[in-house]
């Protein structure tokens, strides 16, 4: 891979990690599976920049890829999951992920459960919404119109708050 791709994946990778491992946050149980969704993000990611067109940024692409990982590894996960009997269920859900501050608003613990709730697709667009990505971004990544994010994100928010009002 040439110089300009390494400095294309780093700088882009410097700018957007955090939202990236965010993403692998919604999509995946606890801690450890996130690292692993975002080491695979990133091989992708890597593998993928010499196609990289630059059609979309750098970050946009990045999403894309990021979230193309993360559900094909849900769906992996889901058929395996079928073929054995979940011992998890057996205790009570509990909230994983660190807190990211000493000063954590009280509802965000219902708000990560609710987003864990979701279907797939509503999973993806409201991430991308809560990263502050414009809504003609979500419909770059998810190849929605900017219409129906716009409508999927009115949607989402309130199954959310009905969701985080039924929990607490």
């Amino acid at each position: 891979m040439g110089q300009a791709l390494e400095n294309a994946f780093l700088a882009g990778l410097e700018v957007n990690k955090q939202k990236l491992l965010r993403i692998c946050t919604v999509y995946s149980k606890d801690e450890e599976e996130r690292n692993d969704l975002f080491q695979e993000a990133l091989m992708n990611i890597w593998k993928s920049m010499p196609s990289f067109k630059a059609n979309a940024s750098i970050g946009t692409w990045m999403f894309r890829v990021t979230l193309n990982v993360c559900l094909s590894t849900q769906t992996k996960l889901d058929k395996k999951r079928k073929q054995f009997v979940n011992m998890d269920s057996v205790e009570l859900s509990k909230i994983s992920g660190k807190v990211e501050s000493e000063e954590e608003h009280p509802l965000l613990p219902y708000l990560r459960i609710c987003l864990k709730s979701l279907d797939e697709a509503d999973k993806a667009v409201i991430t991308l919404y809560l990263e502050e990505l414009p809504y003609k971004e979500i419909a770059e990544v998810t190849g929605l119109t900017e219409n129906h994010v716009a409508v999927k994100v009115k949607r989402i928010k309130k199954k959310l708050l009905n969701c985080i009002n039924e929990k607490s």
